[in-house]
């Protein structure tokens, strides 16, 4: 019988293959699915697109930005845009806006990249606890969990950022403990629909334990559905992270973020309106991308969805 192997057949019939061949090869035949679903649908590969152009920005900023985020140049004040050496032109202190878009962009993806890293771990382990155990810690998980939901995102991050002062690292903080309860609530309700099969009874049987189960058969279940979470909600965290730096609570001059930007501009909005709109429009353009992404992975990891 012929080997169906990567060298011999080829890469795509390796990857097409009905039958596989180990555990590794059916996890690569289903990642293969999986992008090849995503890359028939235009919009779910438009946001992909701007998401990468966000991460290129900001790893290569330095490279790419053209003059210094915090230069200062009073005779060139509220340049408008063009091919004057400023393409998004100047704000009112002579900064250059183009290089200081660049160079938010890291303030933005990095605030991205520890929210996501944080608040839907924590979410998962409550929401997973919660429903697999059930009972009384169920109780008392999912009603902190409703009280924290109670009390609007926003409010509650203003309200520790006030407390601990204005910075982007309590900006950061703020928003991964108010962004937690949605995917408490999700995981939970994955739990609740697996901790009843039966190959979490084989489990039982075969001597596992409780933090056993949950790590190993729970947690995998709930996981595509946390992670069409956490890219929807990437647009409401960026927004909350551009609201709390327009209200001077998050990133502090001289350093570059796009809200606080906006908040700067918006009193040349009538005059000279490219000083807010532009940071406006990167904002749109990312939340937007993390949108299309995230409809597009809900398409494809969401087992009830239906096949197209």
């Amino acid at each position: 019988m012929t080997s169906l192997a990567p060298e011999r057949t080829g890469l795509r019939a390796w990857l097409n293959s009905d039958t596989p061949r180990s555990r590794g090869h059916a996890r690569a035949i289903a990642l293969w699915g999986a992008v090849s679903d995503l890359a028939r649908n235009p919009l779910t590969v438009f946001g992909a697109l701007l998401i990468l152009a966000l991460l290129l920005t900001a790893a290569f900023a330095p490279l790419i930005a053209t003059h210094a985020p915090d230069a200062q140049n009073l005779a060139g004040r509220l340049q408008p845009p063009g091919w004057n050496g400023h393409i998004f032109g100047t704000d009112e202190l002579g900064r250059d806006i183009f290089s200081r878009i660049v160079y938010g962009s890291r303030v933005t993806l990095s605030v991205v990249a520890i929210v996501a890293l944080t608040a839907p771990l924590f979410g998962l382990l409550i929401g997973t606890v919660a429903g697999t155990l059930g009972g009384w810690v169920d109780r008392v998980l999912m009603r902190f969990t409703d009280i924290v939901l109670a009390f609007p995102r926003l409010v509650l991050a203003l309200a520790f950022v006030a407390a601990r002062g204005p910075s982007i690292e309590n900006a950061v903080i703020a928003i991964a403990l108010t962004a937690w309860p949605p995917y408490a609530r999700v995981a939970r309700a994955e739990a609740l629909t697996v901790r009843r099969s039966d190959y979490i009874a084989a489990a039982r049987l075969g001597g596992a334990s409780t933090p056993r189960i949950i790590l190993f058969h729970v947690v995998p279940m709930c996981l595509s559905s946390v992670i069409v979470r956490v890219t929807l909600d990437m647009a409401g965290i960026i927004l909350t992270a551009a609201g709390l730096g327009f209200l001077g609570l998050g990133a502090q001059p001289p350093l570059a973020e796009w809200g606080a930007m906006i908040s700067s501009g918006r009193q040349f909005l009538l005059t000279n309106p490219w000083v807010a709109t532009i940071p406006g429009i990167a904002i749109l353009l990312v939340s937007l991308g993390f949108n299309l992404l995230g409809d597009g992975l809900r398409d494809v990891l969401d087992p009830r969805s239906a096949k197209r």
